[in-house]
């Protein structure tokens, strides 16, 4: 960061809301003597504000006179700094603020219609069922559920699944500020309908089961904002976004052309891998851009990243122009992997880089190709939701409540990760196996389906031995005493599509807690990585690493028996893992002493 710096901020707000300040925890550089953040909307001044040096400090930030726009405000914050005699700013040690927040004033309107019921901040939605929810039920809730997620997207709002008596349709407290309630009902009469309370209303969805997927999906369409009544009924509605082929451009992945000025300019790109709706491989991006030419006094050169792995490099001309292929290696692709272009300059800028400073500038148009990645690249968490998309089945167990409610909290957390949403269908456990489609299966209890091998698993009550390769693919074996139970999350592709298993050694309350864990703070899912991810009782989740054992190994497991699981890892996770069971085990036999047993 130079003397002056600028970026822009922005925050959705409800139309009767009025944004009081701006709050945050501000670090100042080191070195610098003085700094001032100005505040401005279409240029106007709406505060500036001295920044203590010594950081994390809390400041408060007014914005008297913000104006709504559109339901949301933007404003733009400017820094200037000034460093003390003799020292330079540092680009790499810039003003930072963290925990960024908007306080406001004013008292939320209770909506009128079916159009002005969700409003532009969520915080929490909660969707009610019948205890005993039939098919159709679940679905409408877990398609609700997936549609909401993905409409209000990085504000990652709350769903909760709640269960009212079969002959009731009002929740029996109203809806909190900032929160929704909506009850789903299995009728003859297909509809959405805002009912009356004594506080903020909730909403009826209702329908026989062949429409009530169609009235859920109403709510965060595009159509829901002529529903100008307090009901309003829908037809069937397309539910498959429109998805970018192999041969595609950033701009058709979301990706907006990027520009830094700077006397070391860099930017960076983002390939989401849920943009494609598919697990892609053999990426390739061509640079389209521009540069500030150089003068013949100072030398320069491009390089490309991915992931801070360097790539390509060439130095540059004297056209300014940028044309390149990058080739992305398939073992750095995540679900989201960044790109990043960087000048480097090299000769006399002058004292403390006061060379002019330079531009650079990555097109929107560069062309990006791909090919379908079979099997998912990466294989695990990563590859999820985009293997799963953009058609996946829910398989659901013999308790419908609980069993639903573990669907929305998954389907809650995947949507959370993905920029595009995904159509699911709730279905039978049966059906969801024996299908084609990519699939997530909850069997809260235990898999009892010994032809869909598991990475860990865990028929019975426990585990008490598991067997698995080392690093150079030698059978080993881990004997617990005791056994252990567990919650897990597993994924399995079975050589055509890609399945999320959510099961447990008979402790479903150990699964729950782990889903609970996982939907607490998103940074949770988004760096989840391995096959699969086990929660002991009173532990720490553990995961399990990617296999790096034979594809023939892999393809013949050996049969399992009671107690008996088959674990694909490399002799460190295989450790890493034995030291975190014989510590839960050490906890559980000094207990089990403290109390006299």
């Amino acid at each position: 960061m130079g003397n002056f710096d600028e970026r822009q901020w922005g925050n959705s707000v409800s139309a009767v809301i009025v944004p009081r300040e701006l709050t945050a925890n501000v670090w100042a550089p080191v070195d610098v003597r003085s700094a001032t953040i100005t505040v401005t909307q279409d240029e106007r001044v709406l505060s500036r504000i001295e920044v203590p040096r010594e950081g994390p400090a809390p400041m408060r930030i007014p914005l008297a006179g913000a104006v709504v726009s559109d339901n949301a405000v933007t404003i733009t914050l400017s820094a200037q700094m000034l460093a003390f005699e003799g020292y330079c700013l540092d680009s790499t040690n810039p003003l930072r603020l963290n925990d960024i927040a908007l306080g406001f004033d004013g008292i939320e309107q209770h909506p009128e219609t079916v159009a002005n019921f969700l409003p532009p901040v969520l915080r929490r939605l909660t969707v009610f069922v019948p205890a005993t929810p039939s098919r159709a039920e679940s679905d409408a809730a877990v398609k609700l559920t997936d549609a909401i997620v993905a409409h209000y997207g990085q504000q990652y709002t709350d769903v909760k699944l709640a269960a009212l008596p079969d002959n009731s349709t009002i929740p029996p407290d109203p809806a909190l500020p900032l929160e929704r309630q909506i009850v789903i009902r299995e009728r003859t009469d297909n509809q959405l309908s805002l009912q009356d309370s004594t506080g903020m209303p909730s909403l009826l969805i209702s329908g026989t089961p062949a429409e009530l997927g169609n009235q859920a999906r109403l709510l965060s369409s595009d159509l829901s904002q002529l529903a100008l009544s307090s009901g309003a009924a829908v037809g069937p509605l397309r539910s498959t976004s429109v998805l970018p082929g192999d041969n595609t451009t950033l701009r058709q992945i979301g990706q907006p052309q990027v520009s830094s000025v700077s006397l070391a300019p860099r930017v960076t790109i983002g390939i989401d891998q849920t943009r494609f709706g598919r697990s892609v491989r053999g990426v390739r991006v061509n640079l389209k851009g521009s540069y500030t030419p150089l003068p013949t006094t100072i030398s320069g050169r491009l390089a490309a990243l991915v992931d801070g792995r360097a790539v390509d490099q060439w130095n540059v001309d004297q056209t300014g122009v940028i044309d390149r292929w990058i080739a992305v290696p398939d073992d750095a692709l995540t679900r989201f992997t960044s790109i990043t272009v960087a000048l480097d300059i090299t000769g006399n800028t002058g004292r403390c880089g006061e060379f002019q400073p330079l531009t650079l500038m990555i097109d929107d148009i560069s062309p990006v190709d791909s090919t379908r990645a079979d099997p998912p690249q990466p294989m695990g968490f990563q590859s999820l939701p985009q293997a799963m998309m953009p058609n996946v089945q829910i398989g659901l167990g013999t308790d419908a409540f609980a069993d639903t409610s573990r669907a929305v909290k998954l389907v809650m957390g995947l949507q959370r990760v993905s920029a595009m949403p995904f159509n699911t269908t709730v279905v039978s456990a049966d059906e969801a196996l024996a299908g084609t489609e990519p699939a997530i299966m909850i069997a809260a209890d235990e898999w009892s389906h010994p032809d869909v091998h598991l990475p860990v698993g865990g028929g019975g009550d426990q585990v008490d031995t598991i067997e698995g390769f080392d690093d150079d693919s030698n059978e080993a074996t881990l004997t617990l005493q005791p056994g252990f139970r567990f919650g897990s999350l597993q994924t399995v592709f079975d050589g055509d599509r890609e399945l999320l298993i959510a099961t447990s050694t008979n402790a479903p309350q150990l699964l729950d807690g782990l889903l609970d864990w996982l939907n607490e703070d998103i940074r949770r899912w988004t760096s989840l990585n391995g096959i699969a991810i086990l929660a002991p009782p009173e532990r720490a989740p553990v995961i399990v690493a990617a296999p790096n054992t034979p594809q023939d190994a892999i393809a013949t497991p050996p049969a399992k028996g009671p107690g008996k699981t088959w674990w694909y890892v490399g002799g460190a996770v295989f450790a890493a893992l034995a030291l975190a069971l014989l510590v839960m085990l050490l906890h559980s036999r000094r207990r089990r002493a403290d109390d006299g047993g």
